[in-house]
């Protein structure tokens, strides 16, 4: 599944020789980012899944790689363009609740990496998230509430409630 994750959103490798991380990209990747605790959390509920989903990706890798003269175990084993290949075939499916089942596996080390989704937003950005960091999300306030004190179109764009509390929820 991290092969997967890595197909998704790749990074650099985590050491030499690493065949799970193939490298296509410098700077972190889902599987750095905690895509495999991700798919693992017990609220997104994939975890029972897991063995079986990735199952069905060895044999369309396997598939994928007779059809082009090679001999393969699995999707660990293909190149990062052969991976890209078969991932594209599953997301590129029949519309229905097998693809739905794709894009799940495809979204969560996106969610990993862009939200750090398995993690309080806060305590990853101040701890170094590697998603989080590479983007440049910023730092939360102390008491860990993003408040933004230049407005992005550089002017406030309405007032704030009246009602508004201290933390800026409405009352």
């Amino acid at each position: 599944m991290e092969a997967w994750a890595d197909t998704m959103v790749p990074g650099e490798r985590r050491y030499a020789g690493d065949k799970v991380v193939l490298g296509a990209t410098p700077g972190p990747g889902a599987v750095q980012a905690g895509a495999w605790k991700l798919y693992n959390d017990p609220d997104v509920g994939l975890g029972p899944l897991l063995p079986a989903l990735a199952a069905l990706i060895d044999t369309e890798a396997i598939t994928y790689a007779a059809g082009h003269g090679k001999v393969v175990l699995g999707f660990v084993e293909l190149t990062f363009k052969e991976r890209t290949a078969v991932a594209q075939k599953l997301l590129g499916g029949p519309p229905g609740p097998v693809q739905l089942v794709w894009y799940a596996l495809a979204a969560m080390p996106i969610l990993a990496f862009h939200t750090a989704g398995h993690l309080d937003t806060a305590t990853a950005v101040r701890d170094g998230h590697p998603g989080l960091t590479w983007l440049g999300f910023p730092q939360p306030d102390d008491d860990g509430i993003w408040r933004f004190p230049d407005f992005s179109y550089r002017r406030a764009l309405a007032r704030t409630h009246p009602r508004t509390t201290a933390t800026g929820h409405p009352a």
